[in-house]
């Protein structure tokens, strides 16, 4: 960013939806419930993952990755925006913005790539189980999951720099909750044709390219489980990819939702359905895992197993003293 930007610009305002203040107070208790879900829901996935002896495999190791990122990308905002829906001033300082900005684009852009890896990790073991354990090792499902989040942060690094280094003419007021990347460039008064066309590219390479594979994956696992000779066999291998699939139709939906559908009269309206596609599509997926795998579920339920078997061991040790002198 220029030294101009730094000494115009030090804070920013978030417009968030100014003069709605009983639609705010709504929306701080719902956002704040959806935040605590999705917090906790993610966490206890991730500690499942760990704890698990049965969930340690390359789809549950992604998964935790997923979870991980969902946690950090809403509360790379949602913090600060629930204390703005209180407020009657809401800024943020610009290094805050800039890393709200740098965080919120880096995430996008790894989930969408983590989707790509999870399907191909279902790729492979319905389509090539003999060959699963060398094609998905450990070391493998380590770069790919590097790669991923590096990229994703790679590519944010560049749209920032790229954006900061606009003028932007002390314009401070952004139309949004937090500052996201196309909001921020509205303020610039230069020429941002360069931004459009690396966003352009970004998009193609990184949310188009990794929904074509997904789509090209789950065309040849639908070709595999079809000729699976009994029912029973093709559930099973359905039942195995069902919930990441879930999770896809979910998140690009909601981005092709918020791409093409027509604009609202109301352009707070469209920043309600955009706060939403960031608070809630991440605290959907632990749900969503939990529900439709059977592995999770069971793994879930083990702990809770041992716990009630334990106590009734124990209670069986204290009742035998007095059987045996009962029967004496």
């Amino acid at each position: 960013m220029s030294g101009t930007n730094q000494t115009a610009v030090m804070e920013y305002v978030l417009l968030g939806l100014h003069g709605h203040r009983n639609l705010e107070v709504v929306l701080f208790v719902l956002c704040l419930g959806i935040y605590l879900v999705n917090v906790l829901g993610n966490s206890l996935l991730i500690g499942l993952n760990i704890l698990a002896p049965r969930l340690h495999s390359p789809m549950y190791f992604f998964l935790s990755n997923l979870s991980l990122m969902d946690i950090c990308g809403t509360s790379s905002f949602v913090p600060l925006m629930l204390v703005n829906f209180l407020k009657a001033q809401r800024t943020i300082s610009f290094p805050g913005c800039a890393l709200q900005m740098y965080l919120t684009l880096a995430l996008g852009s790894t989930e969408c790539l983590l989707l790509a890896v999870m399907a191909y990790d279902r790729y492979v073991a319905i389509c090539q189980p003999l060959r699963y354990p060398e094609l998905m090792s450990g070391q493998t499902c380590m770069q790919m999951a590097v790669l991923s989040w590096g990229t994703g942060f790679a590519n944010s690094l560049l749209q920032s720099i790229l954006a900061w280094r606009l003028p932007f003419c002390g314009h401070n007021v952004i139309n949004h909750f937090f500052c996201e990347i196309l909001a921020v460039l509205k303020l610039a008064c230069g020429d941002i044709s360069l931004n459009a066309l690396t966003l352009m590219v970004a998009t193609v390479v990184l949310t188009l390219a990794p929904l074509l594979l997904i789509c090209l994956s789950y065309i040849f696992i639908l070709v595999a489980i079809l000729r699976v000779p009994s029912a029973a066999g093709r559930r099973k291998a359905f039942s195995t990819c069902s919930a990441h699939l879930t999770v896809v139709v979910i998140f690009y939906g909601t981005i092709l939702f918020m791409y093409f559908k027509p604009k609202a009269k109301d352009p707070k309206l469209d920043k309600i359905i955009a706060l939403f596609y960031g608070v809630v599509t991440p605290s959907l997926n632990p749900i969503i895992y939990s529900l439709r795998n059977a592995e999770v579920k069971a793994a879930a339920v083990a702990p809770l197993g041992g716990h009630l078997l334990s106590r009734k061991v124990s209670h069986c040790h204290c009742c035998s003293p007095s059987l045996s002198v009962s029967t004496g």
